[in-house]
């Protein structure tokens, strides 16, 4: 695939589309597939406007997708973004769409006022690792990250 990327915000007609890519994603790190929970949840992070939703096509076709949900830094009292989800399909990879959503990403975050994006990926992520480098982004080593799973069934991979 060598067709031109465009990025955009998500409109609901696209929220099946990016459900499929979702569900993709969450196979990629090791849950079980479930078209029906992608697109649930999907859909209402759109409806009640909890995340930023954008998707990146080729060709008229949609070839990957980011989410980021905004939040705030108490200690530089500003709107921030994570940036949770990040997936690309795989006949689309190497071909830029990652980079194309990236970048989309820090335009909206930006045009939104905010001062950081954040993300987390898994160590195992090389590719992902060198993406986000290549754009300048800084691993975090000062800070360790926590968490703590409440519920038998969360998703979590």
């Amino acid at each position: 695939m060598t067709a031109r990327v465009a990025t955009r915000l998500a409109a609901a007609s696209d929220l099946d589309a990016v459900a499929a890519l979702f569900d993709l994603y969450r196979q990629f790190y090791q849950l079980a597939p479930d078209a029906a929970r992608a697109r649930t949840y999907l859909g209402e992070r759109f409806a009640r406007n909890e995340s930023v939703l954008i998707v990146a096509t080729a060709r008229d076709e949609t070839v990957g997708f980011c989410q980021m949900y905004p939040t705030f830094c108490s200690l530089r009292t500003a709107p921030t973004f994570v940036l949770y989800d990040l997936f690309v399909a795989p006949a689309a990879r190497g071909t830029g769409v990652g980079k194309a959503l990236m970048l989309a990403a820090e335009r909206h975050a930006r045009d939104c006022g905010a001062v950081r994006i954040e993300l987390a990926t898994a160590r195992s992520n090389a590719a992902a690792q060198a993406l986000y480098e290549s754009l300048g982004w800084k691993r975090d080593d000062e800070f360790f990250v926590y968490g703590r799973t409440l519920t038998e069934d969360s998703g979590e991979a």
